[in-house]
């Protein structure tokens, strides 16, 4: 057995679920700072003294710094110890949000938020290897449903938790939150949890993570700043670009070629894991680019204040939050292959039937749509974890929970570019479209009930107009993007049939198969 492997004991009672707890209160400071501090930026520019591309590095410094930390979240636990990088990390990330809370100036909050990227990093990734250590194989699936609640429930509670508090206090709050939950962390860590075997003899591939580094860093940066720069029009996103693909390049060729490369890549050898990865990458697509569509369209196109707005986006939450309640269970009765296909399908439909919404569309039959949507993301995303590491060694499991993080991160990034460029362009398509139709001749707008409220003669009824359809094409721009996405939703349904069968493991206890944190 490797050296930074764990022994198959099950961890029992009142220690083990102090220890979930833990790991529960690390996952959900992430997750929330990762939409939290969004819907906070106005204010803070005015405070902090800062233009409009400043201020976005407040959210730029964070998503680059944590993307390039999480790729040797697997390398510096098996060398340090799991327990002694998640104290030092957990504890490192509430200081640095209390001073991102404290800053002065735009230069200070940057170089917190900096901080706050480099410690949250390898909060999510240690903490589902926790869970995955604390459970034997045949709980895997409530372990993971457990842990899921905090990964899908932050950004999704994000934003309306942001709103009410920098609302009801001030955009200081949005980080002091992180303060009692950081506290719990690291005092319950050291008290209940083990630390794992150190493997002193591993060696760190600088090479391999330099290159790495720069091949995330540049594409994060690309991503990130592309909408404000106009993409390939501008030299900065351009060379980033190819900065990006020279890291990969460089990274790959010296990983294949190295003895011991700074990405173990048995992990992908694992037949389950390589399609969950798969997986992850759409969830993230799915997520997070339809939490970036939903809240510009329900405020903006729809008119709902920012309050009604959360609340809204949080009912997508609630249905994810029933579907890991019951899919623990329903696990011991269906496969994890059918699980995720039913859960991506039941996705799909609800994409597509948001591509009919309009400005009209009822408040209730948005919950309706998102509570379902949210149940399918829950039916994905446990089934998908669960039968990830059911087959992938011990050793390997901490190299795999960053991995999958770092996928994630990488394709929840890529799927807000590409909605966002599209809803941009596609709005001004769609604007010059429907603006051909805006003519003395259309005899639609010589009716009597549409001349009697704009009168086309006038600067007025021309502005008037010109508002209309520019919301109409804002909405149609925002159908084609769910459309889209449900378009790459369909598109992952059939890899479910490459997964493993999970239902024998899941109903058959063994402790052959329990883990432990040791």
């Amino acid at each position: 057995m490797p050296a930074a492997a764990v022994q198959s004991v099950a961890v029992p009672g009142l220690r083990r679920n102090m220890v979930t707890i833990c790991a529960m209160t690390a996952t959900i400071m992430q997750a929330l700072d990762a939409t939290i501090a969004n819907v906070a930026l106005p204010y803070m520019q005015g405070s902090l003294s800062a233009s409009q591309d400043q201020i976005n590095w407040v959210l730029t410094s964070y998503i680059v710094a944590a993307a390039i930390m999480t790729a040797p979240v697997g390398w510096i636990a098996n060398r340090f110890g799991r327990k002694r990088i998640f104290i030092l990390c957990s504890a490192g990330f509430t200081l640095a949000s209390v001073l991102c809370g404290l800053a002065q100036d735009i230069t200070q909050m940057v170089l917190c938020r900096l901080l706050q990227g480099m410690f949250g990093a390898a909060l999510v990734p240690l903490s589902q290897a926790v869970m995955l250590d604390s459970y034997a194989l045949h709980e895997r699936a409530k372990a993971m449903a457990i842990w899921g609640m905090g990964v899908m429930l932050g950004p999704i509670m994000g934003p309306s938790l942001g709103a009410w508090l920098t609302e009801t206090y001030s955009w200081h709050w949005v980080f002091f939150v992180n303060l009692p939950f950081g506290l719990i962390t690291v005092i319950g860590l050291m008290i209940f949890m083990d630390e794992t075997r150190l493997n002193t003899e591993l060696q760190f591939d600088w090479f391999g993570f330099g290159a790495l580094a720069v091949g995330i860093g540049a594409l994060q940066l690309a991503l990130d700043r592309g909408e404000q720069l106009d993409w390939l029009e501008s030299w900065e996103i351009t060379l980033e670009f190819i900065v990006s693909a020279v890291g990969f390049y460089y990274f790959f060729v010296h990983s294949l070629t190295t003895r011991r490369p700074f990405v173990q890549f048995a992990i992908f050898k694992d037949r389950n894991f390589a399609t969950a990865l798969i997986f992850m990458a759409v969830i993230g697509v799915v997520l997070f680019s339809t939490m970036a569509l939903a809240s510009p369209l329900f405020q903006n196109a729809y008119g709902y204040p920012i309050l009604t707005a959360g609340l809204l986006l949080a009912t997508r939450g609630g249905g994810t939050f029933v579907a890991m309640m019951m899919v623990s269970r329903l696990m011991t009765y269906f496969e994890a292959r059918t699980l995720i296909a039913v859960g991506l399908s039941l996705i799909a439909i609800t994409l597509y039937d948001m591509t009919g919404w309009t400005a009209d569309v009822s408040v209730q039959t948005i919950v309706i749509n998102s509570v379902l949507q949210g149940y399918g993301i829950g039916l994905v995303f446990v089934p998908m974890t669960t039968a990830a590491f059911m087959t992938l060694p011990n050793h390997l499991r901490t190299d795999g929970t960053s991995m999958l993080t770092l996928v994630r991160n990488v394709a929840s990034s890529i799927g807000i570019s590409i909605v966002i460029a599209q809803l941009t362009s596609g709005t001004t398509r769609a604007h010059a479209v429907l603006a051909e139709h805006i003519t003395p001749f259309n005899n639609a707008l010589q009716m009597p009930n549409v001349t009697g409220t704009i009168n086309l003669n006038t600067d007025i009824g021309r502005a008037m107009m010109d508002l209309i359809v520019s919301a109409q094409a804002q909405i149609i721009a925002f159908s084609r993007d769910f459309e889209l996405v449900a378009l790459v939703t369909v598109c992952a349904i059939p890899l479910a049939l490459i997964l493993k069968s999970t239902k024998a493991a899941m109903r058959a206890p063994s402790a052959d198969h329990a883990a432990v944190i040791e």
